[in-house]
């Protein structure tokens, strides 16, 4: 039997482990919490499935006044465009309410698409593992359980050739704002520091959420990205409106990550959208 640290997230049998549950929310967050989940009723009705939470709120990490509410929200059909108008209001109204969090971010998908074989390794994984049951009937218990493995690697962040184009446009489109360049530094060094880490996921045999913990055990295996990966990590809780660091994303980090991720795990299979 395959014995692990508890840190590393897995269960005696090498099982990825759930993180988060409603047990681990901070007192602080719990009414946002409840506000959401009211909420997300009275807007979505019958046509929703389920209803999640995920990020540092349910792992019990989060920081008041600067961490958001992120939810995924499986409905029974594909959602529309009214469908994301709702969301987005909702999210808006909770966030002028809670001054607790620092925005809502929401994921809105059919519950087939949650369940497909194509996503079974991507989206599928991230309900069954990283997120936390809120509303409704768990999907997780039609979705297999993960290892760390190649295969997972692959199909969660094996696409980030595809990405560092838009992500070039986006830092264009920011050249003349700190203040929009911002969050795009802190989207992009979460995404790159996580790119990173499940890269070498497989080797180290575990999973971790923890931005300076993923760092850290990619520049065990690549020491020569070592700070660059410490730092992004850093940016990635503490965002900084840097022209020059995207730059260094978009022109370096990025680049040799997709490079380095193709060869070891391949590339993600085609998504229609």
């Amino acid at each position: 039997m395959i014995q692990n640290a508890p840190s590393r997230g897995l269960d005696e049998d090498g099982f990825l482990q759930r993180e988060g549950s409603l047990a681990r929310v901070p007192d602080d967050f719990r009414p946002v919490v409840a506000a959401a989940r009211d909420r997300l009723l009275d807007v979505l009705g019958s046509r929703m499935h389920s209803a999640y939470l995920y990020g540092s709120i349910p792992r019990g990490t989060a920081r008041v006044g600067r961490s958001d509410l992120d939810l995924l929200v499986a409905l029974e059909e594909e959602p529309t465009e009214a469908d994301r108008a709702d969301v987005r209001a909702l999210g808006e109204a909770v966030d002028r309410e809670f001054p607790q969090i620092d925005g809502v971010g929401t994921l809105l998908y059919g519950r087939a698409r949650l369940l497909s074989e194509l996503e079974r390794y991507d989206l599928g994984w991230f309900v069954a593992c990283l997120c936390t049951p809120l509303l409704g009937a768990d999907l997780a218990e039609q979705l297999p359980r993960y290892r760390p493995d190649s295969l997972l690697a692959r199909e969660t962040n094996g696409d980030l050739a595809l990405l560092l184009p838009r992500w070039r446009d986006r830092s264009a489109d920011a050249a003349d704002s700190e203040e929009a360049r911002r969050p795009l530094v802190r989207f992009m060094s979460r995404h790159l520091v996580r790119t990173g880490f499940t890269l070498v996921m497989p080797r180290w045999r575990g999973w971790t959420s923890d931005l300076r913990e993923m760092a850290r055990v990619c520049g065990g295996y690549y020491p020569e990205r070592s700070e660059q990966l410490r730092a992004a990590a850093e940016y990635g809780y503490e965002p900084v409106g840097d022209a020059a660091l995207l730059r260094s994303y978009v022109d370096d980090l990025g680049p040799w990550l997709a490079r380095e991720y193709a060869r070891v795990h391949g590339v993600k299979a085609p998504r229609p959208d």
